[in-house]
């Protein structure tokens, strides 16, 4: 009987360490980089959109992008943030 549930396990164990753990520092590493946005970020949206937070709210950011329209995107569109605002003062 332990020769059959054995790696049964040993594959659960797998999959957990291979793909659901790496998925879920993923997840949390998104979530914490948008709950940490601020305004003067360089960011760009899941459509690709580039440009600069310019207000936040609970759930929604406005985007001022190069043209200088404002554009209200949810939080959870955010994709990466570019630059923070302390880099952009420092330059």
């Amino acid at each position: 009987m332990l020769t059959t549930v054995g790696p049964l396990i040993l594959m659960f164990v797998l999959f957990y360490f291979l793909l659901i753990r790496p998925q879920q520092k993923r997840q949390k590493s998104v979530q914490n980089m948008q709950s940490e946005l601020k305004k003067g970020d360089r960011i760009v949206t899941i459509g690709g959109l580039h440009g600069f937070v310019d207000a936040i709210d609970e759930s929604t950011v406005v985007i001022k992008c190069g043209d200088g329209s404002r554009l209200t995107y949810d939080r959870s569109a955010i994709r990466e943030v570019t630059a923070q605002a302390e880099d952009k003062l420092a330059k």
